[in-house]
């Protein structure tokens, strides 16, 4: 811990005392002057002067940054301002993941100058600079990475101008790559062959080879029946079952709607929650008394189901699939896939197609429903 100074009636009046850095102290002889100690190679503590006696403290803070390999005009520093700000540490564990790897991304690409990137004074990026780094990522065949980069820039660089740490953005008007599209749609065969693997491995005990959650099975039928995403099924509660359905717990500006009750979706609805009441008795867990604390989907410890978890378990079982031959490696999809596949397999116009989804947006549904209409030929 620092101990504080005792008041020095020698330092010059602008310097606020409890604010000088660390092993910097004043000579108040001749005309004054700063000063800190160091040990040389012998271990012999030594001095040297670092500034006169007109150095402001913003001044001294800077000098020891630098001599203490801080350089607070970095794109490193701003960047570690940022992560350190509750702005970011309010962020889900997901976005701070992606963010960070953005920013590793970018602090580590190599410039001319013979030093990363972020090295570089950040005030002198102009427009122009950040638009070759993003093009140069883009051409190595990655440009859903320079997507990532450029959005997590033009983000830090908004919050430090916000803050004084920059004058303006440059990173803004840059023209992003265009990405990839990654539009999935499983096969009615490899959806449902899938779904019972994952039932069928799903009664294995924990450790066995390829045995998986028996939650997965469940997880995957209420995506499909419900259009849900994985995070939407995994906080799905009591509270959400209703006398006609299923109301749904949508995400991103949907809205909810009721998916009506079919043999199907009561079927794993129900299994989900014998699954539930099962591992609560073995562990003798405690029922919740409201509803919305009764999740539909939990864990084996008997606490609700992460995102994280649910992934790591996606991941694992479809690399598995492939590698048992059950899918070849084109085949494989996302547990958000299965949102498209049901609706896509929605019946009705494009309107039913849209009210089932929740989408507000139309033009959503050009990304969801990849489903064919069927027209008359034209006739006179």
């Amino acid at each position: 811990m620092r101990r504080s100074r005792k008041n020095n009636p020698n330092i010059p009046p602008h310097i606020d005392q409890a604010a000088i850095p660390a092993a910097v102290f004043f000579d108040h002889r001749g005309k004054g002057s700063w000063y800190t100690l160091h040990r040389d190679e012998a271990g012999r503590q030594r001095r040297q002067n670092i500034a006169n006696s007109s150095a402001t403290l913003a001044e001294l803070h800077k000098i020891m940054e630098v001599r203490n390999g801080v350089d607070r005009e970095s794109l490193n520093h701003l960047c570690e301002q940022y992560h350190d700000s509750a702005r970011f540490k309010r962020l889900a564990p997901k976005t701070q993941e992606s963010y960070t790897w953005s920013r590793d991304v970018l602090a580590n690409i190599p410039t001319k100058l013979g030093k990363p990137l972020g090295e570089l004074a950040v005030r002198k990026f102009t427009p122009a600079l950040i638009q070759r780094l993003i093009d140069r990522i883009a051409d190595e065949g990655t440009p859903s990475k320079a997507a990532h980069a450029l959005r997590y820039l033009r983000l830090v660089m908004q919050w430090g101008r916000n803050r004084g740490y920059l004058d303006d953005n440059p990173a803004m008007g840059i023209e992003a790559p265009a990405e990839r599209k990654q539009r999935r749609l499983p096969s009615h065969d490899v959806m449902q062959r899938l779904i019972g693997r994952a039932r069928e491995l799903g009664q294995l005990k924990r450790g066995q080879k390829d045995a998986v959650p028996a939650h997965l099975s469940y997880v995957m039928e209420l995506a499909y029946l419900c259009r849900l995403r994985g995070i939407e099924v995994v906080t799905l509660t009591d509270a959400n079952e209703l006398a006609d359905g299923v109301l749904t717990n949508r995400r991103k500006g949907s809205r909810d709607n009721v998916v009506t009750w079919t043999p199907r979706l009561r079927s794993a609805w129900d299994a989900a929650k014998a699954r539930r009441s099962q591992i609560w008795k073995a562990r003798g867990t405690a029922v919740p008394v409201n509803p919305d604390k009764r999740f539909i989907i939990t864990a084996d410890h008997g606490g609700p189901l992460g995102k994280s978890g649910l992934d790591t378990a996606w991941n694992r079982f479809m690399r598995n699939a492939i590698v048992a031959g059950v899918i070849t490696a084109e085949q494989r999809f996302g547990l958000h896939d299965l949102k498209r596949r049901g609706i896509t397999d929605t019946p009705g116009t494009r309107a039913d197609k849209q009210e089932a989804s929740g989408h507000r947006d139309e033009s959503m549904l050009d990304i969801y429903d990849l489903s064919v209409p069927k027209v008359a030929p034209s006739a006179l």
